[in-house]
């Protein structure tokens, strides 16, 4: 008689998606774009881009956002671990270089910290957890609509010397791939916003296949330049290391900070998982646009930081859920049940396999 196959615990999501990625860093080590291969895959990748960020517009809801304008306390409270507490946490690890980091890994560390927070991944802990999922929607929302800006400009402050920051050149290519896009993306939601809603599911691959298509880019381009030479087994574990110790800070910050500041248990959920976490949709590539051939060694602590955080918050969504009875929105707060009933169906295949 065969025995059945082992299982996964199932407090242990194995992100289907970053194992895509890990896949698609293989054959970019494997079979780099060399020559015009890497000419037309540039090119692609900057299209590529282009359309994410399209999308991200057009699916973004302005109307949602600016509806949780009334809970101002808690989205600023969010805005504050993702763009105050984040990249303050990255600058002091510049304590760690050389000894524990390399310059070219510290530098997608302080990246990962500039990063906008998640929206999905976010609504679907929060929902698993029994917190305020309109409020999560609402914070997730207005750091995407925030980080679009602001991501760009911390980067041109703190990563100067870091192997980023600001050009002429640099500040076109932002203009042009990512807040134009974005901002078509916005204005046109109107007309289209009902077509990718019916397509979601066919855009979604889209997205998927639009951020491989940057990571080979950028992995093909890191090898043919010979930067993964910086790189070792030792490196990695320490790099590991110090993101799971930027994790339970921040984890530890968002939750306790909540309660000191008096909001109530759901609403210090949604902080917590949206304060906390960071977005592989939107990093990777805003990443590609601001590092060019140095990017593969940029995202790699993001990517890294993507699938811990969807372990450790599964973890901690169902012991939330399990200490305390299932609470209500506070009204008021959100988007509406309907926002909120989408959430919680999308829970499951987020936490699965989220793409922020």
């Amino acid at each position: 008689m065969r025995r059945p196959l082992p299982k996964l615990p199932s407090w242990l999501p194995v992100d289907g998606y970053i194992l895509a990625l890990v896949g698609t860093v293989a054959l970019a080590a494997l079979l780099p774009a060399r020559g015009p291969a890497a000419t037309v895959a540039e090119g692609t990748s900057t299209g590529a881009v282009a359309l994410l960020f399209f999308l991200y517009g057009a699916r973004l809801s302005t109307h949602e956002a600016m509806a949780g304008l009334r809970h101002w306390r808690l989205h600023l409270t969010v805005l504050a671990c993702t763009f105050v507490l984040f990249p303050v946490l990255g600058l002091a690890a510049r304590g760690l270089v050389p000894h524990v980091l390399p310059p070219a890994l510290y530098t997608g560390l302080l990246f990962l910290c500039l990063v906008p927070s998640t929206i999905q991944s976010s609504i679907a802990f929060t929902s698993l957890a029994r917190g305020n999922v309109a409020a999560a929607i609402c914070a997730g929302s207005f750091s995407s609509l925030v980080g679009i800006v602001v991501t760009p400009l911390l980067a041109g402050l703190v990563l100067h010397g870091n192997g980023g920051g600001f050009s002429a050149d640099g500040l076109l290519s932002i203009v042009c791939q990512l807040l134009v896009p974005f901002t078509a993306g916005q204005l046109l939601r109107r007309w289209i916003g009902g077509f990718l809603l019916r397509h979601k599911k066919v855009l979604g691959q889209v997205d998927r296949g639009s951020i491989l298509l940057v990571v080979y880019t950028a992995f093909s381009a890191g090898l043919v330049e010979g930067i993964w030479h910086q790189v070792s087994g030792p490196r990695l574990l320490c790099l590991l290391g110090v993101e799971a110790a930027l994790l339970a800070v921040m984890l530890t910050a968002t939750s306790y900070g909540a309660k000191r500041l008096g909001f109530p248990r759901a609403d210090r959920i949604a902080i917590t998982f949206a304060g906390s976490k960071k977005s592989l949709a939107a990093g990777l590539p805003m990443a590609s646009v601001l590092f060019g051939a140095q990017a593969g060694l940029a995202v790699l602590p993001l990517m890294l930081f993507h699938q811990m955080q969807l372990m450790v918050c599964a973890v901690l969504a169902k012991r939330f859920a399990a200490r305390g009875p299932a609470a209500a929105e506070p009204a008021g707060t959100g988007t509406g049940t309907g926002s909120a009933a989408a959430a919680g169906s999308a829970a499951g295949a987020a936490v699965s396999g989220a793409r922020g």
